[in-house]
């Protein structure tokens, strides 16, 4: 009897996927224990996007959140998710900042790297591993799965085997969007054990409805591991359900050894934290969407599109959008949708539509990814649509991080000169977020408030108000407003007689935050150049001048988050 071993994801990917991973750390320590108790494999704790929600939302330490879980978790390995040079970022970090990063959060109480790369550049991944393995934790390493001329059976196996060669213990097929059929979860589960002696580790959302027939298909294969949610925070977007894949294999060769009398405890807990955090569940996370296996966007994506059509009064664009998705992939060389590419191909795909002419407007991070500072696309980007983007520039073909400069003793010294270093941690904190640590670390941050639900009879919490959010990306909500351009508008006042000077106020033409400010009062600026840069949706979009002048004044700052229609700067 082979017992199948599950993996957790209450503390990590479940609210990620339906919560806009904005679960708080007291939220989760009151149940700690008795989720340590319950004989899961590991509990998926960190990583992923919980990083950059705990200091931009949520005014929380992350490396705190992860001593605290481990003072109360003694039994069961916590996991985290890595996205290889990326770290917890949506950019590549030199290996000193690499180096770093694992090493202390192997310190601070992490007992499992799943590593994965968006594009399966194994570049991107080697470093991570090497360090991980270095510290005697266990390296799960990771396939993105998607579909496409270009991912085979075979490719997949050879990859595994690469990991393989790099010593990590055990392999995680990592199906984002929920597009593995129970066929090819048998077939690729079977050969990857016959191939290689690796654990299998199964991951999956539920978007297409597959997922549980999978699981099974995947059990009758010889997986190791599965991973799943306690119900309440499990389906849609999210993982299957905890409970049910147990009952699912009880008495069968595959029986998880798991009581589900234990558990009963836990879900009643998140059944409470779920009402606490609706106003941030989103309807879309939570439903079945067959239309992926179409379109194979993930169901994060879809509902972003959504919210982003809507808020252009252009939702009779969304069925245009859907179709873009999948050119724009192609032409990008079918990257996996997965952080950071998901919302690289999502954005354009939106600003193609919207813009009236395709890639007349792009993110730096496009810009990035033909030039291959990202790494190598699983297939041939198309040559048009390179030469639009990036001209006669050639691409990169070494590993992209080896073209960046140390960060460490930088990033030590700013943050020392500002004052706000006071751990080694603080330093990392600030070197993979440079626009919103120092807010954070210099105790300006303010915790975002949640809507009270609408049952809050006997509710002890704090009194808090609502937030809008009008996008949603990989389960993470953004205060931001996309348009299909990167360009600043000049709103022009002439002089009565209509012969004085011109005056231009460079607006936001989206909700973001000012990451570069590239000019300063008194500077003369050319019609193009590039005069600010801002963060939205993860993404940098350049604010270009389309009026030549002299900078009068600068009305915002760097850090600062602004609005649509926001003015940014004067230009006489």
């Amino acid at each position: 009897m082979k017992k199948i071993k599950i993996v957790e994801t209450a503390f990590r990917d479940a609210h990620q996927s339906l919560l806009a991973t904005r679960m708080r750390t007291r939220d989760m320590l009151p149940i700690a224990e008795e989720m340590d108790n319950a004989g899961f494999y590991s509990l998926e704790a960190w990583g992923g996007a919980t990083f950059d929600t705990c200091i931009r939302y949520l005014n929380e330490d992350p490396w705190e959140r992860l001593r605290s879980l481990k003072e109360h978790v003694h039994k069961t390995p916590l996991q985290m998710l890595l996205r290889g040079q990326n770290l917890v970022g949506y950019k590549h970090y030199p290996d000193d900042i690499v180096k770093k990063f694992v090493e202390k959060s192997y310190e601070n109480g992490i007992d499992i790297f799943r590593i994965f790369d968006a594009l399966n550049d194994i570049r991107n991944m080697e470093y991570a591993i090497k360090i991980a393995k270095d510290q005697g934790a266990h390296v799960q390493g990771v396939i993105s799965y998607t579909t496409s001329p270009y991912h085979t059976m075979e490719n997949y196996v050879e990859f595994a085997q690469e990991l393989e060669a790099l010593n990590c213990d055990s392999v995680a097929i990592k199906d984002m969007a929920g597009l593995i059929s129970p066929k090819n979860t048998y077939e690729l589960v079977k050969t990857l054990k016959e191939e290689t002696d690796l654990m299998v580790n199964l991951h999956c959302h539920c978007t297409s409805g597959m997922t549980p027939m999978s699981y099974y298909a995947a059990c009758q294969a010889g997986v190791d591991i599965l991973d799943t949610a306690i119900s309440p925070l499990s389906g849609g977007a999210s993982q299957p359900p905890t409970e049910s894949i147990i009952a699912a294999l009880k008495d069968t060769p595959y029986d998880t050894g798991i009581d589900l009398k234990t558990l009963t405890g836990i879900k009643k807990y998140f059944e409470e934290i779920k009402k606490k955090y609706s106003s941030l569940l989103d309807p879309i996370a939570e439903q079945i969407d067959t239309d992926v296996l179409i379109y194979q966007i993930p169901g994060g994506m879809l509902s972003n599109l959504v919210s982003q059509l809507k808020d252009q009064n252009a939702l009779d664009r969304y069925e245009d959008v859907l179709e873009e998705m999948p050119k724009v992939r192609q032409e990008m060389g079918y990257p996996p949708l997965v952080t950071p590419t998901s919302q690289i191909v999502g954005i354009q795909a939106v600003m193609n539509i919207l813009g009236g002419e395709r890639y007349k407007m792009v993110s730096n991070e496009v810009k990035e990814y033909f030039k291959g500072f990202y790494g190598r696309p699983p297939a041939p980007v198309d040559k048009k649509i390179t030469k639009k983007i990036i001209g006669d520039e050639v691409p990169i073909d070494t590993r992209p991080a080896d073209i960046l400069e140390p960060q460490w003793e930088r990033y030590k010294k700013e943050g020392e000169e500002a004052n706000i270093i006071s751990k080694e941690e603080d330093i990392i904190t600030l070197a993979l977020y440079p626009a919103i640590a120092p807010k954070f670390l210099k105790g300006e941050a303010e915790e975002e408030v949640l809507a009270l639900p609408e049952d809050s009879a006997g509710y002890s919490g704090p009194v808090e108000i609502p937030s809008e959010y009008s996008v949603e990306v990989d389960g993470d909500l953004f205060d931001v407003k996309i348009v299909p351009t990167g360009f600043i508008s000049i709103e022009e006042t002439d002089s009565p007689n209509n012969s004085g000077p011109v005056e231009g106020e460079v607006t936001s033409t989206m909700q973001g935050m000012i990451l570069k400010l590239k000019v300063d009062i008194g500077d003369k600026v050319n019609e193009g150049d590039v005069v600010a840069v801002i963060e939205a949706m993860k993404m940098e979009n350049d604010i270009h001048a389309t009026h030549s002048g002299k900078v009068e004044d600068i009305l915002t700052a760097e850090g600062e988050t602004v609005n649509a229609g926001d003015t940014l700067l004067v230009i006489r």
